[in-house]
């Protein structure tokens, strides 16, 4: 890990970069390559003007277009927008969920946000939208052959579509698994503040203890989240390699390529 890994936006949580990574065969990702963030919809015009000046050349969106409609994202200038939701309707991680909704569905049940989230995993790899989300981001991602070209992808929180999103770019490029998943994993350090504050915020209006417990399972993340989606990329695709290749269509010519790209 590195201090240079999280950017300084201040409209904005969850930013960093995936630049310095290790392979397993020796080589690092570059910096300025790839960045993975939250939502956009709060960035001030000096973080926009941060993430251009950083190299932000693609905007990749992995929300449903309930939640654009919601909170459009403020493109960096120079920056493509690509339109990629991982979701057909709506956002199953309930990141963008009304308070109302959410104290209706998991006021009881202390394991349902757990539990819920568990099948959202499931969905971010079996699902044709989410494959065929994925698909396009690579395609994005083997366009960017710019020196110091950044390829940004987001989606509300920044933390289950686009850890997933971080997984398989990570992976094609060959970074150890154990450090693919310390970066899943450090996004609950990064939410930590907000988090607390949610669970002052609930306890103050006298929310019961597993509408709370609820709320801390929706918005971090969970080796068990993680681990649920790569069993079943183990066990019904044959391995992340061949997800790779036989899900998201990529050649090896094209994983070269990748490589090429985005490793030093």
């Amino acid at each position: 890990m590195t201090q240079n890994r999280i950017l300084k936006v201040t409209g904005g949580l969850n930013f960093r970069e995936l630049g310095g990574y290790p392979t397993v065969d020796g080589h690092t990702v570059k910096w300025h390559k790839l960045v993975r963030t939250a939502s956009l919809t709060g960035l001030t015009p000096a973080d926009q003007q941060l993430l251009s000046d950083y190299g932000v050349v693609a905007d990749v969106d992995f929300r449903s277009k309930q939640e654009r409609q919601q909170a459009p994202d403020k493109v960096p200038a120079g920056a493509q927008y690509q339109f990629l939701p991982v979701f057909p309707d709506g956002d199953q991680t309930d990141a963008s969920a009304a308070r109302e909704d959410l104290e209706r569905q998991f006021s009881q049940d202390p394991q349902a946000g757990y539990q819920h989230m568990l099948e959202v995993y499931r969905h971010l790899v079996t699902l044709s939208s989410a494959q065929a989300a994925y698909r396009e981001f690579f395609k994005v991602l083997l366009a960017n052959d710019g020196d110091q070209s950044a390829v940004l992808f987001h989606c509300t929180a920044g933390k289950d579509r686009t850890g997933i999103g971080a997984f398989l770019i990570l992976s094609a490029l060959g970074v150890d698994p154990q450090v693919i998943r310390q970066d899943y994993l450090a996004t609950n350090q990064n939410l930590k503040p907000k988090l607390d504050q949610m669970t002052r915020d609930a306890q103050d209006r006298g929310q019961s203890a597993a509408f709370i417990q609820n709320m801390t399972a929706l918005g971090s993340v969970n080796p068990d989240y993680f681990d649920t989606a790569l069993k079943i990329i183990n066990t019904q695709y044959g391995g992340v390699q061949d997800y790779l290749h036989d899900v998201l269509g990529l050649t090896n010519k094209e994983l070269d390529r990748l490589k090429q790209l985005y490793l030093v």
